[in-house]
């Protein structure tokens, strides 16, 4: 069974900026999503922000492996509702890759704890992304580095808790460096970061891209059933433990707190 894959887009600039329309006519989630489909063993669709729900209901992210987020100018349009509704899909098994500008998206900073952010210098310089861990499935297929004629900078410090694995550390023609591929657990969930992907330039349309993503979308998906309530604490009493043991004294809740007054 093909690989269930949602290719998350903000779809603003697109319809904003004329160079942006020029370079993905069918928006940057179609094009990621078309890249995706080339390989049989995913089967990736679409949804945007502007649609209800933003694209994402309780239903559609039940049957969704895994889930790729692009966002910038409209963090801030994003539902709280949608976004607890994410971060619960990844803690009970759902992957998610977060694209470039990604970093800044509320799902990002709420699985990640941390401010997220970065310095950056949009210029259209070079940037070579380096393999930091060769055997690493993301990275498979891959040379041991690769180069983007234009992009956008993101510098280090890089406000992120401190990943399982870089993947890839990226160097730009005007001197930054910056840990382009992260991956984290998060629950039962899978995230991996990917800086690349600025709207104005084709980074989507290269083979070295789409290869990283095709890569990721299989590291990230897990084929284990899901957690059906992820968030659940449940008291186990003593008379239902493994160990049969006394139960010393009240508990707080039999006695309540006037019972220890």
């Amino acid at each position: 069974m093909a690989i269930r894959t949602v290719v998350w887009g903000e779809n603003v600039h697109e319809h904003k900026n004329r160079r942006v329309a020029e370079v993905y006519p069918q928006g940057m989630h179609r094009t990621i999503a078309d890249a995706l489909n080339a390989d049989p063993a995913i089967e990736a669709t679409t949804a945007t922000l502007q649609e209800p729900e933003h694209g994402l209901p309780a239903e559609r992210l039940a049957r969704t492996d895994v889930l790729l987020w692009w966002g910038h100018a409209a963090h801030a349009e994003v539902k709280d509702e949608v976004v607890e509704r994410v971060a619960e899909a990844v803690w009970s098994g759902m992957g998610l890759l977060v694209l470039h500008s990604g970093h800044f998206a509320k799902i990002f900073k709420r699985l990640m704890g941390a401010p997220c952010n970065l310095t950056w210098r949009e210029a259209g310089e070079r940037e070579r992304l380096w393999v930091t861990s060769r055997n690493h499935p993301i990275a498979a297929g891959l040379p041991d580095h690769f180069e983007l004629p234009h992009e956008e900078m993101y510098g280090e410090p890089f406000g992120v808790p401190e990943p399982l694995e870089t993947v890839f550390v990226s160097w730009f023609q005007g001197g930054e460096v910056f840990r382009s591929g992260l991956t984290y657990k998060r629950g039962a969930g899978s995230v991996f970061y990917f800086r690349p992907g600025h709207e104005t330039y084709p980074t989507y349309h290269d083979a070295n891209v789409q290869l990283v993503l095709k890569n990721a979308v299989k590291w990230a998906h897990n084929p284990a059933a899901r957690l059906s309530d992820p968030t659940k604490a449940p008291n186990v009493p003593h008379d239902k433990a493994l160990e049969p043991f006394e139960k010393w004294g009240a508990t707080l809740h039999e006695a309540g707190e006037e019972g220890f007054r």
